[in-house]
């Protein structure tokens, strides 16, 4: 399938910019992590008897109670870390959660539902100065022939990348998608980089040219995005 217009003139925009000799591009900068924030002292005043009394004491269930479950959920709560660790897919599964970066003044964001009934499934955001740019809905899945990242845009039309190969770099853990059409881009890398670091690059043949952007991302509190230090 055709690569949606959007994005694909959004690659085309950047991979262009980059050849010029945009350094964001190619040398990103590590972000500045905020300082931790200080903690208050506890108080030295011990609590007052009568504030002591009126402390309800709770009651105790019996052996037979604490050792049952009330519902399923304690059976159902170990399974997603259970699936993160074994399975195809178990490889990728440190995707889970937020990740944001900047390029040529766009801002993008991914976020990813943790590894659940055997595939990731995530949604891309990008904004430039405060206006949507773009967005995409992702997904990475096993098939009886290999591992497909997939990606779709508002228009629904999909891309797909089946996994060629994982490698190690030093710290590094490099995943290489190639591209199952003849679209630009032919490849895209996810590249696990140390703390916190996720390396997107997109690549490939373009008006006679190689063409190569990455996209530098931090791991990111899904509710602030504030940096997580790891």
């Amino acid at each position: 399938m055709n690569a949606p217009s959007s994005k694909r003139n959004a690659w085309i925009a950047l991979a262009t910019a980059c050849a010029l000799g945009v350094a964001a591009c190619a040398q990103p900068q590590a972000p500045s992590l905020p300082a931790a924030p200080a903690r208050a002292a506890p108080s030295a005043a011990a609590p007052s008897a009568s504030a002591a009394t009126q402390v309800p004491t709770p009651s105790t269930p019996s052996a037979t109670q604490a050792a049952t479950p009330s519902s399923p959920s304690a059976t159902a709560a170990t399974s997603a870390p259970e699936e993160a660790a074994t399975g195809p897919l178990a490889p990728l599964a440190w995707l889970a959660g937020c990740w944001q970066g900047t390029v040529n003044q766009r801002d993008f964001r991914e976020a990813w539902l943790p590894l659940r009934g055997g595939m990731l499934i995530g949604a891309g955001q990008q904004v430039m100065h405060g206006a949507m740019q773009d967005y995409e809905f992702l997904r990475i899945e096993p098939r009886p022939d290999g591992i497909y990242f997939t990606q779709f845009s508002g228009d629904r039309k999909e891309m797909s990348f089946r996994l060629a190969s994982t490698t190690t770099d030093d710290k590094d853990t490099i995943f290489t998608f190639a591209n199952t059409t003849s679209d630009f881009p032919a490849r895209l890398i996810y590249r696990r980089g140390t703390e916190g670091w996720l390396y997107e690059t997109i690549e490939g043949p373009l008006a006679g040219s190689d063409k190569k952007v990455i996209y530098p991302l931090r791991r990111v509190d899904c509710e602030t995005g504030q940096f997580v230090r790891e």
